[in-house]
């Protein structure tokens, strides 16, 4: 059993994630601010006392804490670690993503030292960020100088404000996204904050104060772990999203995930190539690296050497994937520049693109667009001058396995792709893949359970992350629980929607899927069907429209060869196909169906 320490963006991503296991967990958090609807999880509120949390970690055989709370909520964070040494079990610190230091910011080792520098700096004039708890310690600055403080629009922050006799006509109340707007009303000299990270709303407060000309001071995020004597003795692991908590879990609790996630080859091409300049600039050879996934999280992959390169094993984990095992090498060379510049090769066993409709146009080696951004980024923050990198890509038995893929059906030759979006691969099992699915559609109806309007109540539904997030522009009120990725499952997830009692769905469906779905294709898979030239053609006709589909080989080129004039009409002839198809699977609900194509453009009827 995992208990989990929450209340906090990190603490929700936590919930979200364990709950794919479809295995009961509990979720504590202080108080009773923060919304969630959980399937598997089980709400706990209230502070808890280190014994009474030891005795409940007994009670009920918690085997790993995770603690996903506020990087300045230190009580608790020495509270888990004590309780952990007690109990004898490991910790796993979900902790923020936190942007680099900037050199236009006065950062301060605590309040003390804050209000140190903000003297020295002549500050006479400051709006601070950083909350109803911080009053008392900033008293030695504000009993002097003119100070705002933003607080919370609650009659428990505004008590605690009166007890440390602040001037309550020097309150303001937090909105969202208001610093802007405070800075322009309050002209301050400065802004203090804290070092609260990505998800803290760091990066925008800092934008908005450089914006307005304002000096930023920042006290410092505690250290983690925190000192006591006994951290040392707790097995402590440290991740900053949920790809790497879920891989943390499948390691340390290895039955709480019936299947295991794995790399994409884009993942193991990146850690290879991390190993391999690492090797040439400082003789390193460490046996893992640390990767920085496209969502902005790091996790940790094993490497290894061979003569002139570095590799990595592919990891699929329970996908069945016909490259796990693969070694994906990388081989680096560094020349001084003026102007960083990353090149991306490909080697022996990686493919090229032969036909158009790619990221990449054809001759170019089949590594595609999320990789590719992936290797440059790691590989820049590695760099401590500008240089020329050479990255080459080479998988030893590509050649072979890509025989056993669709590479030579797509135009791909000579090898396997580098591919993957987010950097995981979660497990594939049909079974078990629309079990998370019905999860996910519990989830997304409990989330509406308690609101009295049943017009509000709409699931979104999408086949990933890139249509979820051009789709989620349209629905800015709903909550996160209500998209859900169907993946190929089209049918099934519709099924899933009527049987739950939904009373509107939107459908996200872009071009590759959609000219399957309107042929009457519910799985979209690539192993359960492929496009129909000969159906596209007749909805070319129905639409008025031409386009020479010979050389055609992916549904997305339709895009360009369309006269722009003419798109909008046969996007209506496959949307109305599509309904055809979609709406008797969900006769209860009022069903939108949106179009989507390549740049986020949304087509409906």
């Amino acid at each position: 059993m995992i208990l989990v320490f929450g209340g906090t963006t990190e603490g929700r991503m936590a919930v979200t994630e364990l709950e794919e296991a479809g295995q009961p967990f509990y979720y504590s958090t202080r108080g009773e601010g923060q919304t969630l609807k959980l399937v598997n999880g089980q709400r706990l509120t209230g502070a808890m006392e280190p014994n009474e949390m030891a005795a409940f970690c007994s009670e009920h055989d918690i085997r790993l804490l995770v603690d996903a709370a506020h990087p300045f909520a230190e009580e608790l964070h020495r509270n888990v670690l004590h309780v952990a040494h007690r109990v004898g079990i490991p910790v796993v610190r979900f902790d923020r993503i936190f942007p680099p230091h900037s050199s236009d910011i006065v950062y301060c080792k605590h309040y003390d030292d804050a209000i140190e520098q903000l003297e020295a700096h002549h500050i006479d004039r400051l709006l601070a960020l950083t909350g109803v708890q911080t009053i008392r310690k900033l008293h030695g600055y504000w009993s002097k100088h003119e100070c705002w403080c933003r607080i919370l629009d609650r009659e428990s922050s505004k008590a605690l404000a009166r007890k440390y006799d602040f001037p309550e006509n020097h309150l303001v109340y937090y909105e969202e996204d208001d610093t802007p707007m405070l800075l322009e009303q309050l002209r301050p000299q400065a802004i203090l904050t804290k070092e609260s990270g990505l998800s803290g709303g760091f990066s925008e407060k800092i934008e908005a104060a450089r914006k307005a000309g304002v000096r930023v001071f920042v006290v410092e995020r505690p250290a983690y772990p925190p000192p006591t004597h006994f951290s040392q003795d707790v097995h402590i692991e440290i991740v900053d999203g949920p790809h790497g908590l879920r891989r943390t879990v499948e390691r340390l609790l290895p039955e709480f995930y019936p299947l295991k996630s794995g790399l994409t080859t884009g993942t193991c091409a990146t850690a290879a190539a991390i190993a391999a300049t690492r090797r040439l600039l400082t003789n390193e050879m460490p046996r893992q690296v640390t990767v920085v996934l496209p969502n902005g999280e790091s996790i940790s992959v094993p490497v290894d050497y061979t003569d002139g390169h570095a590799f990595c094993k592919k990891e699929a984990g329970d996908d069945p994937d016909v490259t796990n095992g693969l070694e994906i090498w990388a081989e680096v060379s560094i020349t001084r520049e003026e102007n960083t510049d990353i090149v991306i090769l490909g080697g022996k066993g990686v493919g090229r693109f032969t036909l158009p409709g790619f990221d990449f146009p054809p001759g170019e080696p089949a590594i595609n667009k999320s990789p590719r951004q992936m290797i440059t980024a790691n590989i820049k923050a590695l760099l401590k001058e500008p240089a020329r990198v050479e990255v080459t890509i080479s998988v030893p038995q590509g050649e072979e396995i890509a025989q056993r893929t669709f590479n030579p059906r797509l135009g791909i030759e000579g090898g396997i792709s580098i591919i993957g979006v987010s950097g995981i691969v979660k497990p594939f099992s049909e079974e078990a893949f629309i079990e998370s699915i019905h999860k996910c559609m519990e989830v997304a109806k409990a989330a509406f359970a308690d609101t009295c309007c049943t017009d509000m109540e709409r699931v979104v539904l999408n086949s990933g992350a890139k249509s979820e997030r051009y789709v989620k522009a349209l629905y800015p009120t709903l909550p996160r629980q209500a998209f859900v990725e169907y993946g190929n499952y089209i049918g099934e997830t519709l099924k899933m929607a009527r049987e739950l009692g939904f009373s509107r769905v939107t459908l996200g469906v872009m071009l590759g899927k959609a000219v399957k779905l309107a042929e009457g294709q519910l799985d979209t898979h690539s192993k359960k069907g492929t496009m129909n030239k000969d159906f596209i053609c007749q909805m070319l006709d129905e639409a008025s429209c031409q386009a020479d589909l010979t050389d055609m080989t992916l549904a997305r080129e339709l895009w360009q060869r369309i006269e722009k004039g003419k798109i909008e009409a046969f996007c209506r002839v496959v949307i109305r196909h599509c309904l055809e198809h979609c709406q008797p699977l969900v006769p209860q609900a009022q069903l939108t169906l949106l179009l989507i194509d390549d740049d986020g453009t949304i087509h409906s009827l």
